[in-house]
């Protein structure tokens, strides 16, 4: 179990992942593209995009290696508090520079391990068209590879019994990219050289959300 300032559990975040296998297969039919992707050891960050609440359990249940995931502190209330830090997910203020959340993944990185990040924020369109720079931030200092995951078919249908969710067995999309680095080259973390990384990172998120769509058969976006 974790508190608001220890290093978020390994062994939490692979009960979690344990947790997410069975939910997600249990209740969609999700379809994994290119796991294989993802380094098999060492930092890496998974930046997804968000269009529904299940896109991150879904990560979490379909990638390879357990996941810590950046998650807004308005999902931490009541039970649901001590249950996600006990699986090792991160509570963020996103209304300001969180500096306890920043460390605890700059943490998570330094020791080896999968951060997950929204790159937009929030949830929204899911079509990685507005990127804060906070990804840029935690690749460079942290030396870590970004993989871009796209989850695609969780906004496609409403279900019948539960209308938020995607219907029953429904087929789900998640979509592993070849992993790049943010940086140039140079070793700069300089607020130009975020502000560039963030450029050259929603590129290559757009570019595999495109290609997603068309190797899923998914609607294409114009």
């Amino acid at each position: 179990m974790t508190d608001a300032t220890s290093a978020p559990s390994a062994r939490g975040a692979a009960v979690g992942r344990g947790i997410g296998i069975g939910l997600m297969y249990g209740l969609w039919k999700p379809r994994v593209l290119g796991a294989w992707r993802v380094p098999a050891a060492g930092p890496v960050i998974l930046a997804v995009n968000h269009s529904h609440n299940i896109d991150g359990p879904m990560l979490m249940g379909t990638a390879p290696r357990p996941v810590h995931f950046l998650i807004k502190k308005e999902a931490f209330v009541g039970p649901l508090d001590p249950f996600l830090r006990g699986i090792g997910q991160l509570k963020v203020d996103r209304t300001a520079a969180d500096r306890t959340a920043i460390t605890q993944a700059l943490g998570v990185l330094a020791q080896g391990g999968a951060l997950g990040i929204f790159p937009e924020g929030t949830r929204g369109e899911g079509d990685f068209a507005s990127l804060r720079a906070g990804l840029a931030y935690f690749a460079l200092r942290g030396a870590a590879p970004i993989v871009p995951v796209a989850v695609l078919g969780s906004t496609e249908a409403r279900g019948r019994l539960i209308s938020v969710l995607p219907p029953l067995r429904s087929r789900v999309d998640v979509v592993f990219g070849d992993a790049f680095d943010a940086g140039d080259g140079s070793g700069r973390r300089t607020r130009k050289a975020l502000d560039e990384a963030t450029v050259r990172i929603q590129r290559k998120l757009a570019a595999h959300l495109e290609d997603a769509r068309r190797l899923t058969g998914r609607p294409v976006k114009t």
